[in-house]
């Protein structure tokens, strides 16, 4: 990138996932600029069969953060555990390590987030399919980027899937509503930074797989 690169490529490429935040509330039209960056994404057919709930009252945060932690308890702790016995010591492991404890403070301290958005799709009597995430997951990109933008601290998750049709129930979904993913949201504890990824070569292709473009 050149040094003209607009603000939003500072955005994009500043937007590391954000696990630690402050309790302090997060004034409403803040709130509402986010929900409207969510509204103005491309979505299938334009069918705009999405929802969005602002979930603000700690009792059913709380709800919502058992099941988050019961879903590490059980499938994601055991399998990050897994991963670092494996590893060698060194910077990669210490690395991992550190995305590790973030990772669990998010889930500790999940329900303490000032607000959550859950962003939810209508998938109809059918359920969801392979081409469903591509009408809400873009309106979910958009709220964390317009997060990001003010200055708020969120990261992705969608762990609660696990037990997607129990915390569901707990946000009162109707039948053929599903959530997708929850963004915990507040001002930051840390510092914001770089997104950590490889080097473009390694997952670009020309033309076929296996071909480099670079």
């Amino acid at each position: 990138m050149t040094n003209l690169q607009p603000a939003l490529f500072d955005t994009m490429f500043n937007m590391r996932a954000m696990r630690r935040l402050k309790p302090d509330p997060v004034p409403a039209d803040m709130v509402e600029q986010i929900l409207r960056a969510g509204q103005a994404a491309p979505n299938g057919g334009n069918a705009q069969a999405w929802g969005f709930i602002v979930v603000e009252d700690p009792a059913i945060k709380k709800q919502i953060q058992t099941y988050y932690a019961k879903a590490y308890d059980e499938l994601v702790g055991p399998h990050y555990a897994s991963i670092i016995e494996n590893m060698d010591e060194g910077p990669d492991r210490d690395k991992f390590e550190r995305q590790v404890a973030a990772t669990k403070h998010l889930t500790d301290h999940y329900h303490e987030a000032p607000l959550m958005i859950v962003a939810c799709l209508n998938v109809g009597p059918n359920g969801a399919n392979g081409g469903s995430g591509a009408s809400i997951y873009p309106a979910v990109q958009n709220m964390l980027l317009a997060a990001r933008g003010l200055g708020l601290g969120a990261t992705l998750t969608s762990r609660h899937m696990i037990f997607g049709k129990d915390v569901d129930k707990i946000l009162g979904l109707p039948s053929g509503i599903m959530s997708f993913a929850i963004l915990p949201i507040g001002y930051a504890e840390g510092n914001f930074g770089p997104v950590g990824r490889g080097p473009l070569k390694d997952i670009v292709h020309k033309d076929q797989w296996g071909q480099g473009y670079f």
